[in-house]
């Protein structure tokens, strides 16, 4: 079988055959188009006869024949209407090829050279753990949905693994897979990157021109790291002690830094929310404190930890879980100082302090220092229609739909519901968008509401956690049986928790001497 891609969305072959079709839907084709007539050869295999193969495959099939060097405009007509039915990517095979060729190339120059417009049911933008569970929800409630997903990366990072990168407990390759892996094999997978949204036309434009039309979108982009918004750390950061387990190949580097370190001044930033993982912050002060402690040294190091909040934590309920570990370690709490400056070479941190007196400046020396960077929407939502005044896709908080347009939907970092963004949130929120999905497409109203449900599991030292989990307002939102509760404060686990995003293999940590696996339904453990 000797496949030749045209571009993204269609290619072509010399005749196939049954034992081909099992290859051809590995290979992430969605649809096939036989362009021969039946008994234009002997011993030629039926189109039936392939179409009902290819369909217990989940592929679908188009018969457009044509005789060779004798092609006319019905059969033009019939190419260019099975192009526009078809999900893509798209595979079209005669006795050579070159017959689909002109047929495809015919098709897609009529109507004054015009392109065959191809409308998706469901476009999804963003292959991270929003998109990817987005589209696997929308397939499980009806599998024959043409879906595509416009993700231009081919590596996908469960991001919250990266505080335990940092924490020396995974290995940074732990928490990456190839997107192949992850996305559902039955969308189409457009390997290129969202420039603009035109709600108005039903269409994304995509870095390289082109554009995918569709009948209802779902926004999920993600966040952007503004590593720039504070002058000096984009030059330093991954050296001169400074780090973050906010990248993936920063988190090694805090890891090696905390392990090496035996006193002197250590600190900790949180900028102004929005944030992802708003715990993360937290979470690298206490593994690395108690890393310290284990290793007798904590007496000899100065932490310190500022935060752009008023507050520890958002959620009252948890911060007296939380101060027990603060006063345990001894770190030191600014609250409502924000990092605006670094010199790495000279170990110095600017900070933004408020005050009963105002607003200062103050200069901080720091021997290591973890950041987290300020974090905004992405250029390219900021600046489109969809967008809120805060730069983020401006949605219903309940139902997860555009304010102003009715199939537009959005979910996990890029929306602008007040929830937090983590990755329990798109947990959450993605079943919910598939319902709504599914009425959209219907011409329903929305049918499904999301309670603003996060989850910040805030690793405290290896083996426990206190489990936030709420909703809007701060709403307490406990998801897990009261026997897994430690009673004497709000969901302190024994524990170490993993979100339940993504594969059962994202969901195991080491916990003295055990591995843990941690489901939706069951907990257990393996010696």
């Amino acid at each position: 079988m000797d496949i030749k891609p045209l571009n993204r969305d269609f290619a072509i072959s010399p005749q196939i055959d049954l034992a081909d079709l099992p290859a051809i839907a590995a290979q992430g084709y969605k649809a096939i188009i036989c362009n021969r007539p039946d008994n234009e050869e002997k011993g030629q295999i039926a189109a039936t006869e392939l179409r009902e193969a290819a369909e217990r495959l989940g592929l679908e099939f188009a018969h457009a024949p044509a005789v060779s060097g004798a092609i006319t405009d019905a059969n033009v007509e019939a190419m260019a209407s099975a192009l526009a039915r078809l999900p893509r990517p798209i595979l079209a095979f005669c006795r050579s090829g070159a017959r689909s060729t002109k047929l495809y190339d015919l098709a897609s120059s009529r109507s004054q050279s015009a392109p065959v417009v191809h409308i998706h049911d469901v476009v999804i933008v963003g292959g991270g753990a929003a998109g990817i569970a987005t589209a696997a929800s929308l397939l499980k409630r009806n599998p024959k949905l043409d879906i595509a997903v416009i993700e231009p990366s081919e590596e996908h990072y469960y991001q919250p693994g990266w505080t335990m990168v940092g924490a020396g407990v995974f290995e940074k390759e732990f928490t990456r897979r190839t997107e192949a892996q992850v996305m559902p094999s039955r969308v189409n997978w457009i390997r290129a990157a969202a420039s603009d949204f035109a709600p108005d036309e039903n269409k994304v434009t995509l870095s390289d021109g082109g554009e995918v039309r569709y009948r209802v979108l779902v926004a999920c982009p993600g966040i952007k790291l503004d590593w720039n918004a504070i002058p000096g750390l984009a030059d330093t950061i991954g050296k001169n002690g400074v780090t973050s387990n906010y990248g993936y190949d920063l988190a090694p580097y805090t890891n090696r830094l905390v392990k090496q370190f035996k006193g002197g001044r250590a600190l900790f930033t949180q900028p102004a929310m929005p944030i992802k993982c708003a715990g993360a912050p937290q979470k690298a002060m206490y593994l690395s404190c108690h890393r310290w402690e284990k290793a007798g040294v904590l007496k000899d190091i100065d932490v310190q930890f500022h935060t752009a909040g008023a507050v520890l934590f958002g959620v009252a309920a948890y911060v007296p879980a939380l101060m027990e570990y603060v006063e345990r370690y001894g770190a030191h709490l600014n609250f409502e100082s924000k990092l605006v400056a670094i010199d790495g070479a000279a170990k110095v941190a600017t900070f933004e302090r408020k005050g009963s007196d105002g607003t200062r400046r103050v200069e901080e020396r720091f021997d290591m220092i973890h950041v987290v960077p300020p974090q905004v929407a992405p250029d390219f939502v900021r600046t489109s229609s969809l967008a809120a005044a805060s730069g983020f896709i401006e949605v219903n908080e309940a139902t997860l739909q555009h304010v102003r347009y009715p199939n537009v939907f959005a979910l996990g970092d890029a929306c602008s519901a007040s929830n937090a963004k983590t990755a329990a949130a798109a947990r959450k929120q993605a079943p919910v968008v598939a319902v709504n999905v599914l009425a959209a497409l219907e011409g329903k109203p929305p049918t499904a509401d999301y309670d603003g449900y996060g989850s910040c599991p805030l690793t405290v030292e290896a083996g426990k956690i206190v489990l936030a989990e709420f909703g809007y307002g701060g709403k307490l939102l406990p998801s897990f049986p009261n026997w897994l509760i430690d009673g004497t404060r709000p969901s302190r686990l024994s524990w170490l928790l993993k979100d339940t995003i993504l594969p059962p293999i994202y969901w195991h940590g080491m916990l003295k001497g055990r591995e843990w696996m941690v489901t939706p339904h069951a907990i257990k453990t393996a010696h």
